[in-house]
């Protein structure tokens, strides 16, 4: 069983990824590979100067399978929660998670199957770290928020959700805070 399974591989599902695998946490990626950001140059992201869309993506990957993480290049088309955590299915496989972060956009389907509450927006209600009304499945980005899609917000709740996780995995609040000792060879 996965610790965290990211069910989309834009901003939010990439952050989501980067932060719980290179805190040692095992993580499986499901991305469709039809992210917004194939459309979007980036030139308003804190550090990068100006990127498409594209090299934004291949960097994120790349980043993400270098701290760990494994990708998968399918749809997820469902997940049903167990006693002991959550099973998704794919076209091809069946995967288990103690924690789900759905990251799919604009698509809230996998939320509402899954029966996490909405708000009167129609967007998935969730706390201030992600958290939905089920317990231990995540919303990120555009899923929470009403017509607000942004790169950078959605890399934030990618991450702010994991904090979460990592909070309640440790038993206290987690700070990921790297120092330049830190940094691993890649």
């Amino acid at each position: 069983m996965a610790d965290v399974a990211v069910v989309g591989g834009g901003p939010a599902g990439l952050s989501a990824a980067q932060y719980a695998a290179k805190n040692d946490l095992e993580t499986i990626v499901f991305d469709t590979d039809e992210s917004w950001m194939h459309k979007a140059h980036l030139f308003n992201y804190p550090g990068v100067r100006s990127i498409s869309g594209d090299e934004f993506l291949t960097i994120a990957r790349g980043q993400t399978r270098d701290r760990g993480a494994t990708l998968h290049e399918t749809e997820v088309t469902d997940i049903e929660q167990t006693d002991d955590g959550f099973v998704l299915t794919t076209d091809d496989d069946e995967y288990t998670a103690a924690y789900v972060v759905l990251a799919t956009g604009g698509d809230r389907s996998l939320a509402a199957d899954l029966g996490c509450a909405f708000t009167d927006e129609d967007v998935v209600d969730v706390t201030v770290d992600m958290e939905t009304s089920v317990e231990n499945v995540y919303a990120t980005g555009a899923m929470g928020r009403a017509e607000k899609w942004q790169a950078v917000i959605a890399a934030g709740d990618g991450a702010a959700a994991v904090l979460d996780i990592l909070s309640k995995e440790k038993g206290e609040y987690y700070h990921d805070f790297d120092m330049p000792s830190d940094v691993p060879e890649l």
